[in-house]
């Protein structure tokens, strides 16, 4: 107490700690969360989101979900698995790795990515809407929608699955494979398919769609 008046009747002032050296520390505390999530045996979800964190460690299994959202990381581990969901929004990541599994949705919303690998597995739902990105590996299966919005995609891949709504509106797709399955809605709102196709000779191409399709 004695010292806390000494203080106050002398008005010295602690320094404030600089930027540089906050943000330091909140990566420091960063890394310790993720370290100690992993001796926690990775239950549950784990929120990093607005966090300073560039890269997470090889070894990493999230039980819940991984909330990545505006962080500046800009690659992942090879082997990361996530039970749950896998956001990934307003980052600057360009690639994900091989062997990459998704239980629940990825959401790749507004990134620079410009590649999938070709082993990918998403359970939920893939979003890619605002994106560069231009091709999708053959064969991809998405169990959930598949959000192509404002893609500057042309064509999609042979064997592509898609398990819920696939979203094609305001991209310059011009063809689509015969094998495309699609379980729910086909959305082609202003696109070069759109408006060349009527709806029976879009399902004279593709047959495997299975919902409605929006023009």
């Amino acid at each position: 107490m004695i010292k806390l008046i000494d203080l106050l009747e002398n008005k010295i002032l602690v320094p404030r700690r600089s930027k540089e050296e906050r943000s330091k520390n909140f990566l420091i505390a960063t890394q310790k969360k993720i370290q100690q999530y992993m001796k926690d045996g990775g239950k549950g979800n784990l929120d990093l989101r607005n966090t300073p964190i560039t890269s997470l460690p090889q070894g990493l299994k999230v039980g819940g979900s991984l909330d990545l959202n505006d962080t500046p990381i800009t690659s992942l581990p090879q082997d990361l698995k996530v039970r749950g969901d896998l956001d990934l929004r307003n980052t600057p990541i360009t690639s994900i790795p091989q062997g990459l599994k998704v239980g629940g949705d990825l959401n790749l919303n507004d990134t620079p990515i410009t590649s999938l690998p070709q082993d990918l597995k998403v359970g939920g739902d893939l979003d890619l809407r605002n994106t560069p990105i231009t091709s999708l590996p053959q064969d991809l299966k998405v169990g959930g929608g598949l959000y192509l919005r404002n893609v500057p995609i042309t064509s999609l891949p042979q064997g592509l699955k898609v398990g819920g709504d696939l979203y094609l509106s305001y991209t310059p797709i011009t063809s689509l494979p015969k094998d495309l399955t699609v379980d729910d809605g086909l959305y082609l709102r202003d696109t070069p398919i759109s408006k060349k196709y009527s709806e029976e000779q879009i399902r004279q191409m593709v047959p495997r769609i299975r919902g409605r399709i929006y023009k």
